[in-house]
């Protein structure tokens, strides 16, 4: 498959700047894999679409204040984006990069941060005296480069259900979320499910590569727990809220551990194991979730869906409205 097959226009009065208020006042675009339908909602409506036996699945992962600006000896700065624990050290994205060397020392506020190793393509391995109060100290949240930074903004990137530090983007499609709509979806029969993947680049990074099958996901840390690996096995249909959420389960189908690193990318022709229907937010063009999201509802259905969704004027990307992929996936 060409990336350039992931392409497609959109105005740019349509990228959301802040989330609907309420949060559950989001549009929902409920797409059918199986016959192809497309109708339009709002997200508080959810629930109606879940039944008994439903294993709704969360991504827990709490975004870090992971964007911090360092200074380089004798002046210049340098932004720094830190992207996952490597045991104490960590990996960060540095910007720009062509002036660092290993063994040089940044300041980062009142601390300081030695470069390590470089890792390449921007990505360096990094050691300092307590990296994580660094960032509690020193860092702001890592919004996306077409959201304007405000402290609106940096307030609202967080799901209500966060609980694991460790993530340098947001599992979007929680954005969404209520607490109303998760106790509603509970009483619609279904069980929620909490799994964890820390977001980084393999998540955000884009598509450079010609040809999709060239392109390589950068690790990430994921964990599905006893409590959630009882529910979804036991469940007759899995629900991905997210497609972290969905990178995380088949993760697991694929590897067999329930925790570890994943690098796996899913682009069409990828033969899902675990997820039956998944929630979404409106991607990126040449982005690996868009990829995902091609590979789960079917390339022709997903172009027409995000057609019709420009059309009708939905709002795109992080802070955007939903779609809701049914009978995708492993039902395919």
């Amino acid at each position: 498959m060409l990336t350039s097959e992931l392409d497609y226009e959109l105005p740019e009065a349509l990228i959301a700047q802040r989330p609907a208020e309420p949060r559950d006042s989001s549009r929902l675009m409920v797409v059918d894999a199986r016959s192809g339908t497309i109708s339009h909602h709002v997200f508080r409506g959810l629930p109606r679409f879940l039944r008994p036996g439903d294993a709704l699945v969360l991504n827990e992962t709490k975004v870090l204040p992971a964007r911090l600006l360092g200074r380089r000896p004798g002046g210049g700065e340098v932004e720094l984006l830190f992207l996952r624990d490597l045991g104490g050290r960590w990996e960060v994205l540095a910007r720009p990069s062509k002036r660092l060397r290993p063994g040089m020392t940044l300041s980062v506020g009142g601390d300081e941060l030695e470069l390590v190793e470089n890792l390449g393509e921007g990505r360096w391995r990094v050691a300092g005296e307590n990296l994580r109060g660094t960032m509690e100290r020193s860092g702001r949240m890592p919004l996306p480069p077409y959201i304007r930074a405000t402290a609106e903004a940096e307030e609202a990137y967080q799901t209500v259900y966060a609980r694991n530090p460790g993530s340098a983007a947001a599992p979007t499609a929680g954005f969404h979320f209520t607490e109303g709509v998760l106790e509603r979806a509970e009483r619609a029969g279904a069980r929620i499910a909490r799994v964890t993947l820390h977001v980084g680049t393999g998540t955000f990074a884009p598509v450079r590569a010609d040809k999709l099958e060239e392109h390589r996901m950068h690790a990430e840390h994921y964990a599905v727990p006893q409590r959630a690996t009882r529910i979804i096995k036991g469940a007759e249909r899995v629900v991905a809220a997210g497609t972290t959420v969905a990178r995380t389960l088949e993760s697991w189908a694929e590897s067999g551990k329930p925790d570890g690193e994943s690098s796996l990318f899913i682009y069409p022709g990828y033969r899902w194991r675990l997820v039956d229907a998944l929630l979404t937010n409106f991607h990126l063009p040449r982005s690996t979730l868009l990829a995902m999201v091609m590979s789960f509802g079917g390339k022709d259905l997903m172009r027409e869906a995000y057609h019709v969704a420009v059309e009708e004027r939905y709002r795109f990307y992080s802070f955007g409205d939903a779609m809701l992929i049914l009978n995708g996936g492993r039902g395919r």
